[in-house]
């Protein structure tokens, strides 16, 4: 008898950004000078002082087994962060440490919903939200939003959407792939709507610390009595610490469903990266001047791409309030020949760009929206004029 894979294997497909990123780099591997905007990755070092905490970590014996939910110091140190700085009354037992923001989201969602439940996701959305969510044997319910709405999702939507079998709402302000950041009236109309409902709340907040302008962050938890009851907060060190790598991220929830996830965790990874948890802390607690000073060069980038955007022929961007992304309308070139291939979608848009031009974006089809391309400003100010100066020949045919 062959061994046959199971059901579940055809509810899931690769990640797209890692599959453009994975393509880019095999052509890279050929020799190609390919202009890489597809990951979502600071291009930034890790700061020195969060280094130094895994290296002494090291040298203390702190490579060994960790509880499964976490170091102690790690758990309560996000605690005291929480109720402080962030207004979220937080104790150490609803905080889960896990093997990235992406584990704590299926983490959560294994937490709460099961066969016949139903998860409303805004779209465009991040390309895991789906796959990981059919994985618990629960539907997505895709809800569009338009550019000209500025990708946000309505109460009026989210109310009509739900159903007895609605058991999440999931959000994500700062948003990848947009950089939409909700203003804190948009969020506290949606905590209303959400608390006329029995549903819950999947807050993915990955990005709060990367906002541009008068756009800021908001805790989702925090707007509304009772609602911390039935929100799960999902954060990390990836983006605002330029650690990708270490794999550290983190969910806020209520107590019970914590100690659930964290059981899971056990079953599964038995614990994080013990090193990397030390490295988390220091990032946490430690000097927090390295966040400020890559947070400038992300304002210079997000001002120079915008400009560069609005000289490209047919493409228009929402201005992104926060992350590090630009999601743009290339619609406009659907039907055209470009570097040889009939652009017909997206994926043809970005697979011809690949080709062609040697820029690497991500298809707005595997966010959820056909029509788009997201282009990640996450690298220098080199390689983003090179590669604007590489598009706009493209779009040239």
């Amino acid at each position: 008898m062959v061994l046959t894979l199971a059901e579940r294997s055809s509810l899931i497909a690769p990640s797209a950004t890692l599959a453009m990123a994975s393509e880019a780099r095999r052509l890279k591997a050929e020799g190609v000078d390919v202009l890489d905007f597809a990951l979502g990755e600071p291009d930034f070092k890790t700061p020195e002082n969060i280094q130094e905490a895994a290296i002494r970590a090291m040298r203390a014996g702190h490579t060994h087994y960790t509880p499964p939910a976490g170091i102690p110091e790690l758990k309560q140190a996000l605690a005291d962060h929480y109720t402080r700085k962030m207004g979220l009354p937080t104790q150490a037992a609803q905080v889960l440490i896990s093997n990235g923001a992406k584990h704590s989201i299926h983490n959560a969602l294994m937490a709460v919903c099961g066969p016949g439940d139903e998860v409303i996701i805004p779209a465009p959305y991040w390309v895991s939200y789906a796959d990981l969510v059919k994985l618990t044997g629960a539907v997505p319910v895709v809800l569009t939003t338009t550019e000209e709405s500025g990708f946000k999702l309505t109460p009026e939507q989210f109310l009509a959407a739900v159903t007895p079998r609605t058991k999440l709402l999931m959000i994500n302000s700062p948003s990848n792939p947009t950089g939409v950041v909700y203003d804190r009236s948009e969020l506290e109309a949606l905590a209303d709507a959400v608390l006329t409902t029995n549903v819950g709340v999947l807050s993915d907040e990955i990005y709060e610390q990367l906002t541009y302008g008068d756009a800021r962050p908001t805790v989702f938890a925090t707007l509304r009595p009772g609602l911390a009851e039935r929100t799960i907060t999902i954060s990390g060190v990836s983006k605002t610490y330029a650690m990708t790598g270490w794999r550290i991220g983190w969910a806020i929830a209520p107590t019970a469903i914590a100690k659930f996830m964290g059981d899971l965790q056990s079953q599964e990874t038995s614990n994080p990266c013990s090193v990397s948890q030390y490295a988390a802390l220091e990032a946490v607690v430690g000097p927090q001047d390295s966040v400020r000073l890559m947070h400038e060069q992300f304002v210079k980038r997000r001002e120079y791409v915008l400009g560069r955007i609005e000289t490209l022929p047919g493409v228009t961007c929402v201005p992104p309030g926060g992350a590090f992304y630009a999601f743009m309308n290339v619609s406009a070139h659907f039907g055209r020949t470009l570097g040889g291939r009939e652009i017909k979608n997206s994926t043809d848009f970005c697979l011809s760009a690949l080709a062609s031009a040697h820029v690497a974006l991500v298809m707005g089809s595997a966010f959820g929206a056909e029509g788009y391309a997201r282009l990640s400003f996450a690298t220098d100010l080199k390689t983003l004029e090179r590669g604007f100066d590489a598009l706009e020949n493209f779009l040239k045919g």
